[in-house]
C-alpha cells in the first residue's frame, strides 16, 4: 500500500468512526427528547427526580487515574444507594438510542458495548430504568447522588474501575443536547454516564420529561 493510500486510509477511518459518532449522537438525542424509558400504561408522577443538584461549587474531587486496558463490564455497584446490578451489553433501537434492558429485567443495567468499556479512555454509557408499572427499578434513586460519591465496575479481567462523582443533572427535553449530556468533559480520561429518567410522567406523550445524567470519571482500581 503506498504513502497516498495509507493517508486515505487514515482519513477514511477517521471519517468513519466520527459519522458512527454523529448518528449515535442523533438517535441518543432523540432518545432523550422523545422516547426515554416509556411504562406502558402508566399514569403517575416520577419518582423525586429533581433532587438532583449538580456539582457543589466547593466540592474538591481526586485526581483522574490512567485509564485502564480494555475489558467487559459485569457489574455495577453504587454504595451510596444500596445499588448492586448486573451489566449486559446492549446495542440500539429502532430510534437510534441505546437500548435498555427489558422491563421484566428492572434491576438490570445496560451498557452501550459499540462504546467505550468503563474504565478504558472514553465515555462509557450505561443505562438503566427509574421504574416500572409496579415498583422501582435500578436507578430509582440516581438523581440523589452527589459529587465525590462513588461508582464501582466490576470488570472481567478481575479489576474494579472506581469513579468519582462530579456531576448529576437533571435535563429537561426541551433543552437536550445529546453531545453535551454524553460527550467527555475532558480528554483522554476514562469517564462514565449513567443515564435514567427524570421529571415527570407525561401522559400526553408516554413518556417522562426529562433525563438524569450522571457524570463520573476514573479515579482508582481495585483488584
Amino acid at each position: 500500500m503506498s504513502d497516498r493510500e495509507r493517508s486515505s486510509g487514515r482519513v477514511s477511518g477517521r471519517f468513519l468512526t466520527g459519522l458512527a459518532w454523529a448518528v449515535l449522537l442523533f438517535g441518543l438525542w432523540l432518545w432523550g427528547r422523545e422516547v426515554t424509558d416509556v411504562r406502558p400504561g402508566a399514569s403517575a408522577p416520577a419518582t423525586g427526580d429533581m433532587a438532583a443538584v449538580g456539582r457543589p461549587p466547593d466540592a474538591e474531587l481526586p485526581p483522574a487515574a490512567a485509564p485502564l486496558g480494555q475489558a467487559l463490564p459485569r457489574r455495577i455497584d453504587i454504595p451510596d444507594l444500596g445499588v448492586r446490578a448486573p451489566v449486559v451489553a446492549r446495542g440500539l433501537d429502532a430510534a437510534g438510542g441505546i437500548d435498555p434492558p427489558p422491563f421484566d429485567q428492572a434491576g438490570v443495567v445496560g451498557w452501550y458495548a459499540a462504546g467505550a468499556k468503563p474504565g478504558a479512555r472514553g465515555t462509557a454509557l450505561l443505562v438503566g430504568h427509574v421504574d416500572t408499572e409496579t415498583r422501582p427499578a435500578v436507578f430509582y434513586k440516581l438523581s440523589t447522588l452527589k459529587a465525590g460519591e462513588t461508582v464501582r465496575v466490576v470488570r472481567d479481567d478481575g479489576r474494579t474501575a472506581e469513579f468519582t462523582v462530579d456531576d448529576v443533572e437533571v435535563i429537561g427535553r426541551d433543552r437536550f443536547d445529546a453531545r453535551q449530556a454524553y460527550g467527555p468533559r475532558q480528554p483522554d480520561r476514562a469517564e462514565l454516564r449513567l443515564i435514567t429518567c427524570g421529571g415527570t410522567f407525561d401522559r400526553a406523550s408516554g413518556s417522562y420529561t426529562a433525563n438524569v445524567i450522571v457524570s463520573a470519571y476514573l479515579t482508582g482500581t481495585a483488584a
